[in-house]
């Protein structure tokens, strides 16, 4: 399968202040989760929308230099566009990983700068490098110059100490002169020292006025809106103001959600009608992963939020739980689940 060509148009992104073309459209993305936006995942994503921007899970760079590179950059063709995450802040390893990136096959490079988390702050990784503003914009100016891939940061809109609107200007500028277009801002600060990395998506207010007030102080740049996004009411009102929207969490434990993307921002047909044609869908890639030696529970954790507020959910999910994590556990574990929920006949997708 090629790739999908997903431009930005205009009449994908009528709702949005300013049309970018900077590679895949951003208009729809999934936020990058560790140990969440797995490829098994992200494949049930792809079959939910094809417009929808994915990404993986945070790698970094040393894991990739100096760990089983193909192993943490295998994906199948079928979840483009996907684009890769990186955590680092040496200049030289992200400019070999960007390089990576392009090889294997990612349509855009991303570079964490919002992980709260002790242990990446230790290694000069995730939201702390918000307070080395020169330091991103090198790294940034190495993927650059390495690769063809568009190269974007994700971000918070502050850091303790580093929290003034002010001193997240001086960050957007100081990247955007490096060569950044694209920043994907999470609308809280990080709170680096008290706040467990949890704590740290909900404690935090949400500031959307500020991620506006960015788009509005640079329109030359791509501007996506990431934090507490749960709704497509919502989604549409940061269209007002923004390039894009970035969901996280919802998309993960509603995945269903995905499957009223591209009616509803894209102008397209959903590419299935049912939960049950799209698990379904899914049978071939699972038992092909099976065939490996991947375990079925390590896949079908990622499927338990797929019938998320329907009668019988919570016997769907109750049996994979009680039956993927056996040995030798196959597809019937599935094909039972699914015995649990009623399939509806084919209807309009309405928002779950």
């Amino acid at each position: 399968m090629s790739k999908i060509d997903l431009l930005n148009t205009s009449e994908n992104s009528a709702e949005s202040p300013a049309v970018t073309g900077l590679g895949p459209s951003r208009r729809f993305c999934v936020a990058p989760m560790m140990d969440w936006t797995t490829s098994h995942y992200r494949y049930l994503a792809r079959l939910l929308s094809r417009n929808t921007l994915l990404y993986t899970e945070m790698v970094t760079t040393g894991a990739l230099i100096h760990g089983d590179t193909e192993r943490f950059l295998r994906h199948e063709e079928a979840e483009y566009p996907l684009a890769l995450q990186l955590g680092g802040s040496d200049a030289k390893e992200l400019a070999h990983c960007a390089a990576l990136a392009e090889k294997f096959g990612f349509d855009e490079v991303n570079l964490n700068v919002g992980c709260p988390s002790d242990r990446v702050q230790n290694n000069m990784i995730g939201a702390c490098l918000m307070g080395h503003p020169k330091k991103v914009a090198e790294g940034v100016q190495a993927m650059i110059e390495a690769t063809d891939l568009p190269v974007t940061v994700k971000h918070r809109i502050g850091i303790d100490g580093r929290e003034s609107w002010d001193d997240l200007c001086k960050f957007v500028e100081t990247v955007a002169e490096a060569g950044c277009k694209t920043f994907i801002v999470h609308a809280r600060i990080a709170i680096l020292d008290g706040l467990s990395p949890k704590e740290n998506r909900e404690i935090p207010p949400l500031k959307y006025d500020w991620v506006y007030r960015l788009k509005q102080k640079y329109p030359h740049l791509e501007i996506i809106i990431n934090g507490g996004i749960k709704t497509f009411d919502e989604c549409h009102e940061h269209l007002r103001h923004t390039d894009g929207v970035m969901l996280g969490r919802e998309a993960y434990h509603n995945p269903w959600l995905l499957a009223g993307v591209d009616p509803e921002f894209f102008g397209e047909s959903a590419p299935v009608q049912t939960r049950h044609e799209a698990l379904r869908a899914m049978f071939p890639f699972i038992e092909s992963e099976l065939a490996r030696g991947v375990y079925l529970g390590h896949m079908t954790r990622h499927l338990l939020g797929l019938f998320h507020g329907q009668p019988g959910g919570r016997q769907f999910r109750r049996h994979i739980s009680e039956n993927a994590h056996k040995p030798g556990a196959s597809l019937e574990v599935l094909e039972a689940a699914l015995a649990k929920v009623r399939e509806p006949e084919p209807a309009t997708i309405a928002e779950a």
